[in-house]
């Protein structure tokens, strides 16, 4: 595998550059990346062993500051305050940065200060899931990783079930089986698929309903970086008579049988005569 050709030229100006690196074939990284990799002063880095292989690819050395979520509060002033004057690159592991991890201060108390941001886009597992899935792309809510424990993972799931979106998250291996059969308890059998290993030699995509899943690697977890897609919820089916009833008796404690039969007929798409009738029938 090539390197990417890093372009020569000046130094970069002062200020925070958040730079995407790749989530698996180290091909991915931009002409761009690499450029700003290669010239800044710092790099701000997750892992500096990850960062290190990176770096040593494209052929640089550049002096790295770990920054991560046990020391961000930490170090977080001393890059503010070398922005000023120096050029500061900050990468994560794989993908882009902020995604699921705390970046968002930095970048918040860097504009604060005053100083120059810049993004350099690219890789993201998120995108890459859902370009995979084979579901809707129009509409789609990322939610990171859920909560371990089942309680708190079905009150998350919950909260987001009646969202009209596709949902996207990310999971481990082992927790993996746990948290499909979670998301179908709580959201029904929607439609799935599980990524793993995006741009790397075991790449795979793999759907099927929730509870499918769930029971495919029940007893086989996978190995490797993981992204779920969630279909969204399909329509509602009608409401039936029985809808329609119900609605219609707690209505009527409030209001008179025209004005129940009305506000039902509106909320359930039913015919408001039919309503009406039934409404008095009960009343009587």
């Amino acid at each position: 595998m090539s390197s990417p050709e890093i372009p020569t030229g000046p130094g970069l100006d002062p200020g925070l550059y958040i730079v995407a690196t790749p989530i698996g074939n180290l091909g991915d990284l931009s002409p761009r990346a690499a450029d700003v990799l290669a010239r800044a002063d710092v790099v701000a880095v997750e892992d500096s062993r990850v960062t290190a292989g990176l770096l040593r690819h494209i052929g640089v050395k550049r002096p790295m500051i770990p920054y991560h979520d046990h020391n961000a509060e930490g170090v977080r002033p001393s890059l503010i305050a070398r922005m000023a004057t120096e050029a500061v690159a900050l990468v994560s592991d794989a993908g882009t940065p902020l995604i699921s991890d705390p970046g968002f201060k930095l970048v918040r108390d860097a504009r604060a200060a005053g100083h120059l941001v810049v993004t350099i886009p690219g890789p993201c597992a998120a995108v890459a899931a859902l370009t995979l899935a084979g579901l809707p792309t129009d509409r789609f809510l990322f939610l990171g990783f859920l909560p371990p424990k089942e309680k708190a993972r079905a009150d998350a799931i919950a909260e987001v079930a009646a969202v009209r979106a596709t949902l996207v998250l990310y999971e481990s291996g082992p927790r993996l089986a746990a948290c499909l059969a979670t998301l179908a308890t709580v959201l029904g059998d929607r439609e799935a698929a599980v990524t793993r290993e995006i741009t790397k030699k075991f790449e795979e995509a793999v759907t099927g309903t929730l509870a499918t899943l769930a029971a495919r690697y029940a007893d086989a977890p996978p190995r490797g970086e993981i992204v779920i897609v969630v279909a969204p919820p399909g329509d509602a089916p009608p409401a039936s008579v029985e809808d329609g009833d119900t609605a219609l008796a707690e209505a009527l404690t409030r209001l008179p049988a025209g004005q129940a039969a009305s506000e039902v007929a509106k909320a359930l798409g039913l015919d408001r005569k039919t309503l009406y009738a039934r409404a008095l029938a009960m009343k009587n």
